[in-house]
């Protein structure tokens, strides 16, 4: 897949499975799949599966703007290994991106190594980064 890469490495307090379900369970998505403080998660999608589909909107409530998106399952090893196409429904030219995630349990702590590829120039790689990175927080509290 051509276009920029974003790599984010994070560790869990939490083993690799209930940090894969967090990824992969539409009751856990909605807690903690959003990107700015203070937005919230009224629809997340999941038909696990290789070819299932994944779907996730956000909501900013201050603003009343919805951001969703969506893809398909291209790999499901739980609780190892986790990848799924992604495009936003509000990206101007449809640009279809990749995102593949590892876990990592050693010892009861889960890391997490994260590849969001093919995304369209640096800037975008800095918008993913800082959305990415609120919802790994969420996550991490999620998870405690």
């Amino acid at each position: 897949m051509s276009g920029e890469r974003l790599q984010i490495e994070r560790t869990f307090q939490a083993p690799a499975q209930a940090v894969f379900d967090a990824w992969t369970s539409e009751e856990v998505l909605r807690r903690w799949f959003y990107g700015q403080p203070g937005w919230e998660t009224p629809q997340a999608q999941v038909d696990l599966r290789v070819g299932g589909a994944v779907r996730i909107v956000m909501r900013d409530p201050v603003k009343g703007v919805e951001h969703g998106g969506g893809g398909r399952y291209t790999e499901v090893d739980p609780p190892n290994r986790l990848a799924f196409t992604w495009t936003w429904d509000r990206d101007d030219d449809n640009r279809e991106t990749l995102i593949e995630i590892e876990f990592e349990e050693t010892d009861g702590a889960t890391t997490v190594r994260f590849n969001h590829s093919g995304l369209r120039d640096l800037e975008s790689v800095r918008n993913h980064e800082e959305g990415w990175t609120v919802c790994f927080d969420n996550l991490e509290r999620t998870l405690s």
